[in-house]
């Protein structure tokens, strides 16, 4: 007989209502080392947001890596966006200074990103019985509300699916 470690808890259905979800935000707030990130996380979302406002159709596939003593650092996809975005570094580096940002230089740096290739032959799972009626028992589970819709209509899809596999 193997022993468990005693932090071992198993699962136990529950019959009590749940509390909501917490969001992302909460969820940092609510620990004091992740809080302490949330104002740089917020600064540097505000920092994208301005620079895709002035360079709307470049600024689409890039992103701030980093923006430290006045230095921003953003990456691009390939090197081809870098050459043309090099081309309107003046104009983002004037625009960013008009919305209140201290930039005083701009370095790109190209991060090519793996492409996946899906394959094309992909493996069909089958979900044991057991598997389908529990779906099925948390679709009928979930209240009927807007929140839950989308959950609700992909559980449907799998179940139909799986159904018409057999």
């Amino acid at each position: 007989m193997t022993m468990r470690p005693s932090s071992f808890i198993p699962f136990k259905q529950s019959t009590t209502t749940q509390k909501p979800a917490k969001g992302a935000a909460e969820f940092l707030r609510s620990h004091d080392k992740l809080a302490a990130l949330l104002p740089a996380v917020a600064r540097m979302a505000s920092l994208q947001n301005d620079c895709a406002a002035a360079l709307p159709a470049m600024f689409a596939h890039c992103a701030v890596l980093q923006f430290e003593a006045n230095q921003l650092v953003l990456s691009t996809p390939n090197a081809a966006l870098a050459a043309r975005l090099k081309q309107q570094l003046p104009k983002l580096q004037d625009e960013l200074q008009q919305r209140g940002w201290q930039v005083n230089a701009i370095r790109l740096k190209v991060q090519v990103a793996k492409t996946l290739i899906k394959s094309t032959a992909s493996k069909q799972l089958v979900l044991p019985k057991q598997a389908l009626s529990a779906f099925a028992e948390l679709g009928e589970a979930l209240e009927d509300s807007p929140r839950n819709k989308a959950l609700k209509a992909a559980l449907g899809t799998m179940m139909q699916r799986h159904r018409s596999a057999k």
